[in-house]
């Protein structure tokens, strides 16, 4: 089964006991097989930044059955960085993003903002805010129209 550690052809040391335990398990995940990671594990490390070239078009397959996928903190807390992502991570997977646009799209759309009491699944203000944004910057198509 393949890791992190395989595909960048980087293996990093131990942390050692002195280091933080986001650290050990950030090298923990680098040698997990990527068949086995968690909504929680691609949150962490994508919200680290590591692995990104093999971990965000997983997180986009979840993303695609469950845009309000929950690792151990909010519903959304995955989406949430994968949203934070540089363009440049999207590198290559032009087809993924046009998915996910368009299912973040009918999610907003769906569940307009409300007052009638909150909604567990329901995206919070800045999760809305970050999905506007990552809808409004695809660049070379149209854009998309979002209500709520």
């Amino acid at each position: 089964m393949t890791t992190i550690e395989q595909l960048e052809r980087d293996v990093w040391p131990d942390p050692g006991p002195e280091a933080t335990s986001l650290v050990r398990r950030c090298s923990e995940l680098r040698r997990k097989p990527l068949a086995e990671f968690t909504v929680e594990d691609l949150r962490i490390m994508l919200g680290q930044g590591i692995g990104v070239p093999a971990l965000l078009p997983l997180a986009v397959q979840v993303l695609l059955r469950d845009p309000l996928a929950e690792g151990d903190y909010y519903p959304g807390d995955l989406l949430a960085n994968v949203l934070r992502l540089p363009d440049s991570a999207w590198s290559g997977l032009r087809t993924k993003r046009e998915r996910l646009r368009w299912v973040l799209a009918e999610l907003v759309a769906c569940r307009p903002s409300s007052d009638a009491g909150p909604d567990p699944r329901d995206p919070d203000q800045r999760l809305r805010g970050a999905i506007r944004r990552f809808l409004g910057d695809e660049s070379g198509g149209p854009g998309l129209v979002v209500v709520g």
